[in-house]
């Protein structure tokens, strides 16, 4: 019997389960075996994927950068979900704080999420210090550690971040653009106590990696049949509603350049633990 692809993933959320259970039938239906393996981190994910225990790796962006490090390149992102491409990161500051641009957070404290989030440490740091505003010299740095090994895909940090700037422990902080337009939806900040000052360039999060030499059919197989789910098919928009998105797409490689300079500059891979 042909053996199933096995995909990756990191059990942030007890609703991965559910995702990855339809997924599984999903691809089932269609004449191709998938099957899945959880993980506690990202970083046990990413050593799976190098020594070829699973097939496929469902990666954050700063995963994906490791397994491209890694591997000196030789690796491929084969999908993405619509809500990857074009993510951004969010400044928010207390209106009572003076501060309206990047340059006004010098001599603040600004909040930031777990070490190892893109959006809410790695990416708003970088995007800080190449506008002028050095996150070691400038800024006095309250961070939330919370989940680290999950990149802040449980979102925790974010909030924490959140309460921090509300409750005056900082006078700014940096969020992810989705986490971001979910406090306003849901009217979790008052919009004359806390506003938005900066938003970051675009750039991609999460994706598909595979190592290069397991690229064959049987991938170009799985990869062609998840692009064929449809977001107005009743069976599949569940699947899509909870993964959060309306559409999977092809790679979008130049929006992981900011992250692979990120951590060059900030020097990430040579202090993480």
């Amino acid at each position: 019997m042909t053996n199933p692809i096995t995909v990756g993933a990191v059990a942030y959320d007890p609703k991965v389960v559910t995702i990855w259970e339809m997924i599984r039938e999903y691809f089932l239906t269609r004449g191709v075996l998938n099957d899945f393996v959880l993980f506690s981190n990202y970083e046990a994910q990413v050593e799976a994927l190098l020594r070829g225990f699973i097939d496929i790796a469902w990666n954050t962006n700063l995963a994906y950068v490791r397994v491209h490090r890694r591997t000196q390149g030789r690796c491929r992102v084969i999908a993405m979900r619509d809500t990857d491409v074009e993510f951004t990161s969010v400044i928010v500051a207390r209106t009572d704080a003076g501060i309206s641009k990047l340059a006004d957070l010098k001599g603040k404290t600004v909040a930031f999420g777990s070490r190892d989030s893109g959006q809410a440490a790695i990416l708003p740091a970088y995007f800080l210090k190449v506008n002028g505003v050095d996150p070691q010299k400038d800024i006095r740095s309250l961070r939330f550690d919370l989940d680290v090994g999950k990149h802040g895909d449980t979102g925790t940090s974010e909030i924490e971040v959140l309460n921090a700037v509300v409750e005056g422990k900082a006078e700014a902080g940096a969020v992810g653009d989705q986490y971001w337009a979910r406090a306003l939806s849901e009217h979790l900040v008052d919009r004359d106590t806390i506003k938005a000052i900066w938003t970051s360039p675009h750039y991609c999060h999460c994706n598909f990696t595979i190592l290069e030499d397991r690229y064959a059919p049987d991938i170009q197989l799985w990869t062609d049949v998840l692009l064929l789910m449809d977001y107005n098919e009743p069976e599949h928009r569940r699947i899509m509603d909870l993964e959060g998105l309306k559409r999977w797409v092809g790679p979008h490689l130049d929006g992981y350049k900011p992250l692979f300079e990120a951590v060059d500059t900030l020097g990430y891979f040579a202090t993480a633990t």
